[in-house]
């Protein structure tokens, strides 16, 4: 069993930020992308978009390359806010992009303001996955999408970690799993048809010569990514305008 500090999410991200890049960076993170990717439009045209959770920026940045019209962002830690400013500072495009400080279960965004939510690998450090994923819903129009992705759950089982380093010692992030069937059952209760779900496994070309790794990993899928769409006409008592 690993012996590694387990860092709430706004202490480990943190330390993370300045050593953390606006692209994916590892194995997994490249697997999740290219199904996130291969499920967002390739136009965005006047579209908004929100990433719910946007670290340095590494979705707004596609988004941005897509021509989405309004791109914001929300995440709980100022520091990582502050390197996606640096990261996002030198896209040249006409485009509106907002930064905002806030959490994943309290938006601050108005109902059904966007087009497109994106929320990548950040719904498993919470500790509920409904009330995050009623707020996903509740910033997107009626009709629009939700991409999702977190780290597999498979992974959870194999005593997968979200680990990092920051000024030489090592660390985890507290981390929460999350079975197909709850996010099915939230889903259902909120008023989100999941349209697709993927299962991405890992590329053995994206692993570095000499990495140490979990060989299992290239035989099990390393993220579960959904495509989930707001109902038209489906309300709850909890929407709210902040």
């Amino acid at each position: 069993m690993s012996r590694l500090p387990i860092l709430e999410p706004a202490e480990a991200y943190a330390l993370w930020a300045p050593s953390y890049p606006a692209h994916a960076h590892n194995p997994v993170m490249q697997a999740e992308e290219r199904a996130m990717l291969g499920l967002m439009p390739t136009e965005l045209g006047e579209l908004a978009m929100l990433d719910a959770g946007c670290g340095s920026g590494r979705y707004m940045l596609h988004a941005l390359r897509r021509g989405a019209a309004r791109v914001s962002g929300v995440d709980l830690s100022p520091a990582m806010l502050d390197r996606a400013r640096t990261e996002l500072g030198g896209f040249q495009h006409g485009a509106k992009v907002e930064l905002m400080l806030g959490s994943l279960d309290a938006l601050p965004v108005p109902d059904a303001s966007v087009d497109l939510t994106v929320c990548s690998l950040v719904i498993g450090h919470l500790e509920s996955l409904e009330p995050a994923l009623a707020e996903l819903r509740r910033v997107t129009r009626p009709g629009g999408r939700v991409l999702c992705s977190d780290v597999h759950p498979i992974g959870h089982a194999l005593g997968w970690l979200r680990d990092f380093k920051s000024a030489g010692r090592h660390y985890a992030v507290r981390h929460t799993q999350y079975l197909y069937s709850h996010w099915h059952a939230a889903c259902a209760a909120l008023g989100l048809d999941v349209e697709r779900v993927l299962e991405p496994m890992l590329d053995p070309a994206d692993i570095p010569v000499g990495a140490h790794f979990d060989p299992v990993a290239l035989e099990v899928p390393v993220a579960l990514v959904f495509q989930l769409r707001r109902v038209p006409g489906f309300s709850l008592v909890t929407d709210r305008c902040p």
